[in-house]
């Protein structure tokens, strides 16, 4: 029997105050996501798909190959960690997505990336 790929995804968001203009409808984000490689077995991040939702609703798709320029193996009970960003229009928004990855075999398979808020601090109440 196989084991399957067992990945844990964690997110955590920065709003960007000296890159935002609220004049200009301008709010910088960044995220910090760190891959978990929770199974027996390595891994590696072939591409990524976000679907990033403003304050008014509206979804923008973004997809491609691997993170931040590179597609990382992720070794049995190792992690991988990257920074990346966002802009968005308003104040407050959410992203959410998926990784594509292959298994040592090269059986692909997805991990699903929860949803995470993309938020101005003041506007948390």
């Amino acid at each position: 029997m196989i084991d399957s790929p067992r990945i844990c995804v964690q997110v955590q968001s920065v709003y960007i105050e000296a890159q935002s203009s609220a004049e200009d409808e301008r709010y910088v984000f960044s995220y910090t996501v760190i891959i978990r490689n929770l199974g027996r077995h390595p891994v590696q991040l072939l591409g990524r798909y976000w679907l990033i939702t403003n304050g008014n609703g509206r979804e923008t798709e973004v997809q491609g190959e691997g993170v931040v320029g590179v597609q990382p193996h992720i070794a049995p009970g190792s992690e991988y960690q990257y920074t990346s960003g966002a802009v968005l229009e308003t104040p407050l928004g959410t992203m959410q997505g998926h990784y594509d990855m292959i298994d040592e075999d090269g059986n692909a398979f997805t991990i699903d990336i929860p949803v995470f808020r993309l938020a101005v601090p003041t506007l948390i109440h």
